[in-house]
């Protein structure tokens, strides 16, 4: 089998590249592809965040409850952990997804994303069984985390390679409502859960249900993506005997293809990690800890901004393939590193108007939406196919699960610290800024390449 060389294995445009051989995938199927990747996806999302979402009342069933503060703190600690291992989880389903095939990669992920989610649903608590209790929650969500590295990079890499060049972004934007859309619904579900049972009962066994709903929603999300087929690019790669027998040392072993990776983390990734965390989780949190607002009040706050913001994640997807990934990335990333502390300000001031705060927070997400609608299809451009999985996934998760999923963690223990409640903000407008500038310097706009043209040449 011919192995790649380092010389030809960067991803380049090129517009006249023989089309023999290229599959071409009717508008019904693509729509099939999107519907199946993002709804599970989506769905591994919900199991993810459910933990984040009802951190403040799993803090007083899985931890001592002697001090309300450090117990929290604790928990998000806990929830912190899931992120941490994302990059692990993208190193070893990157890997099955590049030797075995992405459909494959992520119904594994799948299945683990949503039996570990049930478990937490059925563990007992500290009062039962003591500390066991928050060493199995740790061990559940790192099992959770491992799972997630693996998703995100199937589900994108799986609608780019079905994509039409010329709507990649377009299309690839609507993996990425997933997560804001997987937050909003476990937000739906833990407030009509908490309507429905009433307030105590939740608090004591109700905050199970959400966790057990995993079960059918997975089950669902499963069959439909069983029935998939295999992405075109990756069945002609393994057709022809091009896939890579060692993803991962083809993507970290390859000094070029280290630079990439180097570059889409801190000049992508990193700040769109802490804008997004800010923007969704941070702004509940802030919320509810520090603003004092009701648990109610809070989540309508939050998910109705999160709603009005969703259709943006597709509109400014489309508009990359129009302009540009770059510009739109990084202009989302300086209005986060200068607009948060005014509308955090802002939130404070009107503490006792939910329309206000919904508003300020719909600002936050837009912010999100810039960052990341068009990065699924910025990470797909940057690799070749043969590590496209692996490779991606790795920057993603790191930017993700380290920079973004410790801001809850690393803002609110600076808050304690200090004693301002602002002074959280410094870490993601750090994150942001730093993106700014080396995506300014070294990102290079890739919206111009054509899948399958690595292909044709390698032919």
């Amino acid at each position: 089998m011919a192995q790649t060389s380092p010389q030809t294995f960067a991803v380049t445009p090129t517009s006249n590249a023989p089309a023999a051989g290229r599959e071409v995938v009717s508008s019904s199927t693509l729509w099939k592809v999107i519907f199946a990747s993002a709804g599970g996806t989506m769905i591994e999302w919900y199991d993810f965040y459910i933990f984040g979402s009802l951190a403040a009342i799993i803090s007083t069933h899985f931890f001592p409850k002697d001090n309300p503060t450090a117990s929290f703190l604790l928990t998000l600690g806990t929830f912190a952990t899931g992120f941490v291992v994302r990059p692990f989880g993208a190193l070893v389903f990157g890997r099955i997804g590049d030797i075995v095939g992405r459909k494959y990669a992520f119904l594994v992920t799948l299945l683990l994303m949503g039996g570990a989610t049930a478990l937490i649903g059925f563990l007992p608590t500290y009062d039962k069984i003591g500390l066991l209790a928050p060493i199995a929650l740790v061990l559940i969500r790192l099992v959770q985390g491992l799972a997630l590295g693996g998703e995100y990079g199937g589900a994108a890499v799986y609608v780019a390679e079905h994509a039409p060049d010329e709507k990649r972004g377009f299309y690839t934007s609507f993996i990425q409502i997933t997560a804001t859309l997987g937050l909003f619904i476990s937000l739906a579900v833990i407030l009509s859960t908490r309507l429905l049972v009433g307030e105590e009962a939740f608090k004591e066994w109700g905050w199970r249900i959400p966790f057990l709903l995993s079960v059918l929603l997975v089950g669902v999300s499963f069959y439909v993506r069983s029935r998939l087929k295999e992405s075109p690019i990756f069945s002609k790669l393994k057709a022809e005997g091009k896939t890579s027998t060692a993803p991962i040392k083809d993507s970290l072993g390859n000094k070029r293809n280290w630079k990439v990776i180097l570059v889409a983390l801190f000049g992508a990734t990193a700040g769109q990690g802490v804008v997004w965390y800010t923007g969704q989780f941070y702004a509940l949190y802030f919320l509810q800890n520090t603003l004092k607002v009701p648990f109610i009040t809070a989540t309508i706050v939050i998910a109705s901004a999160l709603a009005l913001g969703m259709p943006f994640f597709v509109f400014f997807g489309a508009l990359s393939d129009r302009i540009g990934r770059k510009k739109i990335m990084l202009a989302g990333n300086l209005c986060g590193a200068i607009g948060f502390f005014p509308v955090f300000w802002a939130m404070k001031q009107n503490a006792d108007n939910p329309v206000v705060l919904t508003a300020l927070v719909f600002v936050l997400v837009l912010f999100v939406t810039m960052v990341y609608g068009p990065i699924a299809a910025y990470l797909v451009e940057a690799f070749p196919a043969k590590v496209r999985y692996t490779s991606l996934s790795i920057p993603y998760h790191v930017g993700n699960g380290v920079f973004g999923g410790l801001l809850p963690l690393i803002a609110s223990s600076v808050t304690v610290a200090t004693g301002n409640i602002y002074a959280g903000l410094l870490y993601p407008i750090a994150v942001a800024l730093i993106t700014v500038v080396v995506g300014g310097i070294f990102l290079k706009e890739r919206s111009d390449v054509r899948l399958w043209d690595e292909l044709d040449r390698a032919a």
